[in-house]
């Protein structure tokens, strides 16, 4: 109930911010079995689009651990599926609880796999929870303001889900069959960026020296 009111509340909150969105590809969204959704990183509030237009399917999410040391935000957070992760020593957990809600729940996974909005480098997390799981994986782009103040601009914001990408072809995730999966991640990102807008090209922001 607390994942289907907050996006009843996104929603509102995203169409008064900005009016001007539009989802392509959602015909591609799997209707009868759960998935991993995968983008390239690009806005802290993309996941939140993400899960809009995918609606009715519901996500669990995987979070840095920090959020969850508010405990009013933590005990939202998991109501709304979502489970803290340590990024400098994820461990099992980060794989197994994923796996354990595509297997055994109605939801579905959303990961990033370049883990950070910093890079663009893909890591095998993604890949790996799509095979324990004996999942496809659904790839998805966001274009459109990566700055939130942008978004009052009604500068338009276009999410493309591209077909779903069979990785049970692939009999083993060592080095080679990681590089697969990642090949076949970045064809299909780099297909629905040029769906939407062939001159695209994302800036990744320079981070911040703490």
């Amino acid at each position: 109930m607390m994942y289907r009111f907050l996006l009843y509340v996104v929603r509102f909150l995203t169409f008064f911010i900005n009016t001007n969105a539009r989802y392509v590809g959602r015909e591609n969204l799997p209707k009868e079995e759960n998935y991993v959704l995968v983008g390239p990183h690009r806005t802290w509030y993309e996941p939140l689009y993400f899960a809009m237009g995918a609606w009715p399917k519901k996500f669990s999410f995987m979070a840095k651990k920090e959020l969850f040391e508010n405990p009013i935000l933590g005990y939202i957070l998991k109501k709304c599926h979502v489970f803290p992760v340590d990024r400098d020593n994820p461990g099992p957990s980060a794989i197994k609880t994923p796996v354990r809600a595509l297997k055994n729940t109605d939801l579905s996974v959303m990961v990033f796999p370049s883990g950070s909005r910093y890079s663009d480098d893909l890591k095998g997390g993604a890949a790996v929870i799509a095979k324990m799981a004996k999942v496809k994986i659904v790839p998805a782009v966001y274009q459109g303001p990566v700055k939130f103040s942008s978004l009052w601009t009604k500068k338009r914001v276009t999410l493309a889900f591209g077909e779903p990408i069979d990785i049970s072809d692939i009999k083993k995730l060592d080095k080679a069959g990681l590089e697969e999966v990642e090949r076949r991640m970045q064809e299909a990102f780099d297909q629905l960026d040029n769906q939407i807008n062939p001159d695209f090209v994302y800036h990744k922001p320079v981070k911040k020296e703490k």
